[in-house]
């Protein structure tokens, strides 16, 4: 094979991979965590198992007296889904605009997040990806939580 040959197929897979690459969906870059949470029917079961046990907190429960439970666990679980690497997309409200004069405070997100680390437990998710999705949930205190005392 000479040299221009050689250069034709390497240009030609280049691009190939280019085009793959940008059509690939950006869930399929890191899907581990996605994985370790069960997929989507083990993200669908946590949140299950966490929507009673929010009901059930007295430091919350109080947001959620005129929720449509059954619609905020499908967000959950889309949301999780997403955040974790699967090919779910997201289809609620922006966190600010959702949380928007709800009077949120960190204790409020941290008794959330206690709630959604039990779920896992009972759903025995390894401790990794439990801290790991936890992490990848903290950014979203700042959108969620107005008085942060």
């Amino acid at each position: 094979m000479n040299l221009t040959t050689q250069f034709k197929r390497a240009s030609s897979a280049l691009v190939i991979g280019a085009i793959l690459s940008l059509a690939a969906p950006a869930h399929a870059k890191d899907d581990q965590l996605f994985k370790d949470l069960g997929g989507k029917p083990g993200i669908d079961k946590i949140v299950s198992d966490l929507m009673p046990i929010i009901l059930a907190d007295a430091r919350i429960n109080k947001f959620f007296d005129k929720i449509d439970m059954k619609k905020l666990g499908v967000l959950l679980s889309e949301q999780v889904c997403e955040l974790a690497g699967g090919p779910c997309v997201y289809t609620g409200r922006d966190m600010v605009l959702a949380h928007d004069e709800m009077g949120v405070r960190s204790a409020h997100f941290n008794a959330l997040a206690e709630n959604l680390q039990v779920a896992m437990e009972m759903n025995k998710v390894p401790a990794s990806a439990s801290n790991k999705l936890v992490a990848m949930l903290a950014p979203m205190h700042k959108a969620m939580v107005r008085n942060p005392e």
